[in-house]
Parts: structure tokens; C-alpha cells; sequence
């Protein structure tokens, strides 16, 4: 049983992605409340986009360190995601301050059920990463 590099990226993977998989509940939490009209857009925006950039620095963040560990499936794997999150951020909406929510488009049913679906699928893929993380760490950890 060897502790190495590559065990601690997938501890540190698994720990982030528990962070990444409550981001996204709270994504699709906040999404049903605009969908049912328990909260306004403009209150809703301004406590989703301040969550954008730190989920997507933090799912680049342990990609970075699966890249320097030489996890190159695991790479491949989380590769759509990161491409889909730079996409999303560089054709965000002109806004004040950073973030992909506008106010007055958010409610745009077709704007609102794409936000919701892009929810549940983040959510869909971040379970099943660390479930992938958790085995890619008792692999490396039992690895003679």
C-alpha cells in the first residue's frame, strides 16, 4: 500500500467533487424555485453567478493535477465537461459582473428549462465522477 501523487489528486478529487455535487443540487434547487415562482430572478441570479466561476475553477483545478498524475482516462473523461464550461463562459451574457444568469432572461421558459436540464446533468455526471474518483483512489492506494 503506497501513498502517492496520484492517490492524493483522487482524495483531493473526491473531496472538491462533493463541493461540485452540492453546487449543483443548489443549481437545480434554485432553478424549481424560479420554475414555481417562490423567488424572483434578480435575487436568484445574484446568489447563482457568484457559484460559476468557482465551480468551474475548481473542476479545472483537479484536472490539472489528474494531467500532472498522468490520469489520462480520467482526463478524457472530465475533457466534454471542461470544453462545455469554457464554451458556456466565453457566450455568456453581457453583464456587470461575472457570471452566466441574467435576470431578465432567466425566465424565458425555454432559458429556464435549459438551465435546469444543464443542472440535473452536472449533477448526473459529478455522481457518477466520484464514484470513478473513489475507485480510481482505492486503486492507487492498493497498487504495489
Amino acid at each position: 500500500m503506497a501513498f502517492t501523487f496520484t492517490a492524493f489528486t483522487y482524495i483531493l478529487a473526491l473531496i472538491l467533487d462533493a463541493f461540485l455535487i452540492f453546487f449543483s443540487v443548489f443549481h437545480v434547487i434554485a432553478f424549481d424555485e424560479l420554475k414555481t415562482d417562490f423567488k424572483n430572478p434578480i435575487e436568484q441570479c445574484q446568489t447563482l453567478n457568484p457559484l460559476v466561476l468557482p465551480e468551474y475553477l475548481i473542476h479545472i483545478f483537479f484536472n490539472v493535477l489528474f494531467l500532472y498524475c498522468g490520469e489520462w482516462l480520467t482526463l478524457l473523461l472530465n475533457a466534454p465537461l471542461i470544453a462545455y464550461h469554457i464554451h458556456r463562459y466565453r457566450n455568456r451574457p453581457i453583464m456587470s459582473s461575472h457570471g452566466l444568469y441574467d435576470p431578465t432572461l432567466i425566465m424565458n421558459a425555454d432559458e429556464l428549462w435549459r438551465a435546469t436540464r444543464e443542472g440535473w446533468f452536472k449533477l448526473a455526471f459529478y455522481l457518477l465522477s466520484f464514484f470513478y474518483y473513489l475507485y480510481g483512489m482505492i486503486y492507487s492506494l492498493i497498487q504495489v
